[in-house]
C-alpha cells in the first residue's frame, strides 16, 4: 500500500469550519468513557473477526480515540491518518493489501497493530452528513475486501455511533436552551465589549492568525539560554498583534481553548523540530508551553502529546508543560493520573505562579513536578524588605528539598538578579534578559556562541 500524503489545506475552510462546529455541538471530545460505545467496537471486531475495531472523532489536528477493542488504539496525529481518507473520500475506504512494515510505521494509526495488514473504515457523520469520525476495523490477514453485506453492516454500525451521537447533540442543546442567559463580554473595566467574540476566534484559528512568541530562559550564572517558553499572540490583520489576556478568557469560556491550545502545542513541537535541524546542538533546548484547565483534564492528554512527538521526530525532554496550580486543585484524582503519564512519557513538568494557590504547600508533594516557577510577584517585590526576600529563599529551598529545579519569572533588574543567584536560584527569565520574540528573533539568538547572553549589568554599565 502506498504512503498516501493528504494535503489538508485543499480541505474547503468553510465546509470544515461547519463540520467542526458540528462536532463541538455533539460534545463527544475529551468526554468520559462511554459502554455504549465500547459494545459498538466489540461487536463490530467479533462479528468481523477483525484483530482490533476503534472508533475515532478528528478535530483540527489529532484523531481522539473515543472506543477501541483489542490492541489498544491511542489519541493520533490527523495528518495522513485513515480518517483523512475517509474524509477525502466522503465514504468508506477499504484497504486490502498487503503492507510491509516500512509502509506500517508510515501511518498515524497503526503503529500499535503492527500484525495488521488490512483494514476498513466507514465514517460517522452527523445528522445532517458532516464526517465527524470513523469507525475502522483491523485484520491480521489480506482479504480480497468487503462483500456488499459486510460493507453495509459496517455502515450500520457506524449509523448506531451517529444516532448515540445526534441524541448527545439533542441533550446538549436542551441543556444549553433550558440555562441559556444573556451575557455580554467585558473589558477589564468591566464596560461591555462587542469583540472579540467566539466566531472572531473560530476564524483567527482556521485563517492562521495566531502565532506563538518565545521568551528564553537562561541559566543564571551563565546567562547560557537553556530553554524558551512559548507564548501565544494573536496578529490581527486589522487590529495588530493582541496579547494573550484579550482573548485567552473568551477562550476559555467558549471551548475555543482545546484547538487553540492543540495549535499552541503542535506549533511548539514544529518549531523545536525546526530548531533541531538548523544546529543538532539545538536538542538541549526545552520549549515549555502553558497548558489551560481544560486542555489538562483531558483523559487523552499523554496520547497526544506522544502523538506529536512521534510526528515531528523530537525527543520528550524537549518539551515541557507547564500549568498553575489552579488547574490541578479542583480535581486531584484526575490531575494525578495525568501528570503520572505524562511523567511516564518523560516531558517536563512545571508548576507555573507557584506560590499564589491556596494550598500549595498542602498538595506539593503529590504532584510530579520537575520545576517550580517563582510569581513575578515575587521577585518584583524582592528588593523591598526581608519578608519577600524570605519567600523567595523559602521557595528555593522547598524545591532543594524535594529535588525540583527553580525558574525565578519576571527578572527586570540587574538587583533582582544578583539576590537570586546569591539564594541559589538556579534558572530565570524576564526582561533583563529579553522579551518574548518571534521564532525568527530566537532563532538569531540562538546562533550567539554558546546561546549566552550579553551581560546584563554590562549593558547596563555601557548604557550609562
Amino acid at each position: 500500500m502506498p504512503h498516501v500524503e493528504l494535503e489538508t489545506e485543499t480541505i474547503d475552510s468553510e465546509q470544515e469550519a461547519a463540520r467542526l462546529a458540528a462536532l463541538a455541538s455533539t460534545g463527544i471530545l475529551d468526554s468520559e468513557p462511554e459502554a455504549s460505545y465500547d459494545a459498538i467496537t466489540r461487536i463490530a471486531a467479533e462479528y468481523f473477526q477483525a484483530v482490533s475495531a476503534g472508533l475515532g472523532f478528528g478535530d483540527e489536528g489529532r484523531v481522539w480515540i473515543k472506543s477501541s477493542w483489542g490492541p489498544h488504539v491511542r489519541e493520533l496525529p490527523r495528518k495522513n491518518s485513515i480518517f483523512e481518507r475517509v474524509l477525502a473520500e466522503n465514504g468508506p475506504v477499504i484497504d486490502s493489501g498487503a503492507w510491509t512494515q516500512a509502509q506500517i510505521e508510515q501511518q498515524p494509526l497503526v503503529p500499535k497493530l503492527l500484525n495488521a495488514v488490512f483494514f476498513a473504515a466507514a465514517p460517522v457523520r452527523s445528522h445532517d452528513g458532516k464526517i465527524l469520525g470513523v469507525l475502522t476495523l483491523f485484520f491480521s490477514e489480506p482479504r480480497g475486501g468487503l462483500v456488499p453485506d459486510e460493507l453495509r453492516m459496517l455502515e450500520n454500525l457506524a449509523d448506531i455511533v451517529a444516532n448515540q451521537l445526534e441524541l448527545r447533540r439533542m441533550r446538549n442543546a436542551f441543556a444549553s436552551h433550558s440555562s441559556r442567559r444573556p451575557r455580554n463580554s467585558t473589558d477589564s473595566t468591566g464596560a461591555t465589549r462587542s469583540w472579540p467574540r467566539h466566531h472572531d476566534l473560530r476564524r483567527a484559528l482556521d485563517q492562521r492568525q495566531f502565532v506563538l512568541y518565545y521568551q528564553p530562559e537562561v541559566e543564571l550564572t551563565t546567562r547560557k539560554i537553556v530553554g524558551l517558553e512559548a507564548l501565544i499572540r494573536w496578529e490581527h490583520p486589522e487590529r495588530g498583534l493582541i496579547p494573550p489576556m484579550e482573548f485567552i478568557p473568551l477562550a476559555e469560556e467558549s471551548g475555543m481553548i482545546l484547538p487553540i491550545g492543540d495549535w499552541g502545542l503542535s506549533e511548539a513541537c514544529n518549531q523545536i523540530q525546526r530548531w533541531c535541524r538548523e544546529d543538532r546542538r539545538h536538542h538541549s533546548l526545552r520549549v515549555c508551553v502553558n497548558l489551560s484547565a481544560r486542555q489538562f483534564s483531558r483523559h487523552g492528554l499523554a496520547d497526544h502529546v506522544e502523538a506529536l512527538l512521534v510526528q515531528f521526530g523530537i525527543s520528550s525532554r524537549q518539551l515541557g508543560l507547564e500549568m498553575t496550580e489552579s488547574s490541578l486543585i479542583p480535581n486531584m484524582p484526575i490531575a494525578l493520573e495525568v501528570l503520572g503519564s505524562l511523567r511516564r512519557l518523560g516531558v517536563s513538568l512545571l508548576m507555573d505562579d507557584f506560590g499564589t494557590g491556596y494550598s500549595s504547600l498542602n498538595h506539593l508533594h503529590s504532584f510530579p513536578f520537575d520545576v517550580l516557577k517563582i510569581d513575578r510577584s515575587f521577585v518584583g517585590r524582592m528588593t523591598e524588605g526581608d519578608q519577600p526576600l524570605q519567600i523567595v529563599r523559602t521557595i528555593i529551598e522547598l524545591a532543594r528539598v524535594l529535588g525540583m529545579d527553580v525558574v525565578a519569572e519576571g527578572i527586570e533588574t540587574t538587583e533582582q538578579y544578583h539576590l537570586l543567584r546569591q539564594l541559589g536560584c538556579r534558572f530565570g527569565q524576564g526582561f533583563l534578559f529579553a522579551r518574548p520574540l518571534s521564532a525568527e528573533a530566537v532563532t538569531r539568538l540562538l546562533r550567539l556562541p554558546g546561546r549566552v547572553l550579553p551581560d546584563p549589568e554590562a549593558l547596563e554599565l555601557a548604557a550609562s
